[in-house]
């Protein structure tokens, strides 16, 4: 099943499918997905990893807001999409840097999503204010 399908399939999309943000929706439940597995592999690790598993925990439900939120068709919510895929981007820069402290399979898997959903989010920010702009 592809998230982009679904997304592009609903009746007040049409020909008005953003790619870009499609990716971050795509991306951000990865996301949510891998940081809850990281936080789970890290309660599992030996040594202390309270704030490793409190940044994954904070990103996955961010990225689990932000997927679900962008993910709606039906009427118009531009500015809170546009809030909290800045939201999304701070999360994912704040775990990617814990994880990237510890030299965990895991923690480096997790570094890398957060930093490409980071940046999805980017590039769907841009976009939709390139919308914005070109629209007025």
């Amino acid at each position: 099943m592809s998230i982009e399908k679904m997304i592009s399939e609903h009746p007040q999309v049409g020909d008005n499918y953003n790619a870009t943000l499609g990716l971050a929706v795509k991306h951000a439940m990865y996301c949510s997905a891998i940081c809850n597995s990281c936080a789970d592999a890290c309660l599992a690790e030996a040594m202390d990893m309270d704030q490793c598993i409190r940044t994954c925990l904070d990103c996955s439900d961010v990225c689990a807001a932000t997927s679900s939120l962008a993910m709606r068709r039906t009427g118009s919510n531009r500015e809170l999409i546009r809030a909290q895929l800045a939201v999304c981007i701070k999360a994912c820069e704040i775990c990617e840097a814990e994880c990237a402290k510890h030299d965990h399979a895991h923690c480096r898997r997790c570094a890398q999503m957060c930093r490409e959903c980071a940046d999805d989010c980017r590039r769907a920010l841009e976009d939709l204010d390139r919308e914005v702009h070109e629209a007025a």
